[in-house]
């Protein structure tokens, strides 16, 4: 059951996400297969992939239990404050406390916990700013 009801919300996003790629105008200078060729393809790959889980469902799953549903959104809830808290905490502190909460999601374990948040965090700033050359301040603009 749950396979077809996916199925249906895939073949109805994709119906929509087609009838959004017809809405696109033809600008003036273009290339041949114009802007609305990428997202048809995609929504009729989405299209077959729906009708398809619709049709030939696989077993139903084994949910996970309802404290796994929760630390989900406890992690999701993490990863939207951390994105609010970049800009004005910079990256180094934002992500230390991100990651360590999320590594306490996985395995309850306090210090190490701590010592993968502030470690990633690090070694994460040094790979984003000089290896990739991102403009990322490590601590806030005011210090």
């Amino acid at each position: 059951m749950s396979d077809r009801i996916a199925g249906l919300l895939t073949i109805c996003v994709a119906l929509a996400f087609f009838a959004s790629a017809t809405q696109l105008e033809m600008p003036f200078f273009s290339d041949p297969l114009g802007p609305k060729s990428f997202p048809m393809a995609v929504s009729g790959v989405a299209l077959i992939a729906g009708i398809m889980m619709f049709l030939r469902p696989d077993n139903e799953p084994e949910w996970p239990v309802l404290s796994t549903f929760i630390k989900l959104f406890i992690t999701t809830l993490i990863l939207i404050i951390y994105a609010y808290g970049l800009k004005p905490f910079g990256f180094i502190t934002p992500t230390a406390l991100a990651s360590a909460a999320i590594s306490y999601q996985i395995k309850p374990e306090v210090l190490k916990s701590v010592i993968i948040g502030v470690s990633l965090s690090i070694i994460l700033f040094l790979i984003f700013k000089f290896g990739l050359g991102l403009g990322l301040y490590a601590f806030p603009k005011s210090f």
